[in-house]
């Protein structure tokens, strides 16, 4: 079993994990690595044998669980990064912070078809995978020992993606994240001080501005950053204030998935299909449900830059494109 340990100089925690040992030296070429998922693909439908057993899933009338006939599958990851089972085991090594591995992965299989993406998908499929997320987070908010979870898509090679197949995924983890930590403080700072979430004040300015908006529907925003660190880096919100990404209701998942597809579609004409990451930001579990100073959020990030020893030694950010020409190449793209 893996290991979370503890940086006592930044407050980091890492995860230890040996099983991914085998992951740093690939020999395969892209060619072959391509050819062998498509042949031997475990998410492809008619392949469910070859994952664990399906936690949830959207299917046909009369379809059987792990068997063809869904649209959206979700199963534990085959090689987790934090496994589920077992204790925390909390302990002190002089200096250092341990606790055992333990933790949820699991993995939402975006579509039984091999070549789909969230921008080629119409709008009642993102919606299920959207579902899918928020079910399965206020499913592992029962547990206990979690207290936070983590939903991400890495989508091509370059942005972490182990198989070409369409697929996001998650992970539940006993402790909260020191980057989801520094949002909930400045936000906490803000409200401390203003009375007023920072989040809706910056959804305000940037209606105000339109400077860095790429699109806009009734209950969700979709902008560039005033500070973006990467070129292309979108963030989209809801525009009524909500903390808990697992509070989405089914009536608002339609627009959210609405503009999730038409912010992806315009990166992918933009950028020539970019592989990219996305994060969902929410609050931590067994925070108030009424909380007033902080806003769940999706991160986009294209991955086109590499960050470089500058960037690691200093936690500085590069960006050659400001995030106004890049929002108004974005709003430019006939789609």
């Amino acid at each position: 079993m893996g290991e979370l340990r503890k940086d006592p100089v930044v407050k980091r925690w890492v995860i230890i994990n040996p099983q991914g040992k085998k992951r740093l030296f690939l020999e395969k070429t892209v060619e072959e690595e391509k050819k062998s998922h498509v042949e031997n693909c475990p998410f492809c439908e008619g392949n469910e044998s070859r994952t664990p057993a399906e936690i949830l899933a959207f299917r046909e009338p009369g379809s059987a669980s792990n068997s063809p006939g869904w649209s959206v599958r979700v199963a534990a990851n085959k090689f987790p990064a934090l496994r589920i089972e077992g204790e925390l085991e909390r302990q002190g090594i002089g200096v250092y912070d341990q606790m055992q591995g333990i933790g949820a992965h699991e993995v939402i299989i975006d579509s039984p078809s091999h070549s789909d993406s969230i921008a080629d998908l119409d709008e009642s499929h993102v919606e299920k995978i959207l579902r899918a997320y928020r079910d399965r987070i206020v499913d592992l908010k029962r547990d206990k020992r979690f207290k936070y979870v983590l939903v991400f898509k890495n989508y091509g090679s370059i942005a972490g993606a182990s198989l070409d197949h369409p697929h996001s995924q998650l992970i539940a983890t006993p402790i909260i994240p020191k980057r989801v930590k520094e949002e909930l403080k400045g936000c906490l700072e803000f409200y401390k001080y203003k009375e007023r979430c920072l989040f809706c004040d910056i959804i305000r300015e940037e209606k105000r501005s339109q400077l860095r908006i790429v699109a806009e529907n009734d209950l969700f925003l979709s902008f560039t950053p005033y500070a973006s660190r990467f070129p292309y880096e979108i963030c989209i919100i809801p525009k009524v204030h909500c903390g808990d990404f697992g509070n989405i209701q089914d009536g608002e998942t339609y627009l959210l998935a609405s503009i999730l597809k038409e912010t992806m579609k315009r990166l992918k004409i933009l950028l020539d299909d970019p592989p990219y990451n996305y994060v969902i930001h929410t609050t931590p579990f067994r925070f108030p449900a009424n909380i007033r100073d902080y806003h769940w959020h999706i991160e986009i990030i294209p991955q086109i830059i590499r960050m470089a020893g500058f960037e690691w030694g200093t936690g500085f950010y590069l960006n050659p494109i400001t995030p106004e020409d890049a929002a108004r190449e974005l709003r430019e793209v006939e789609i």
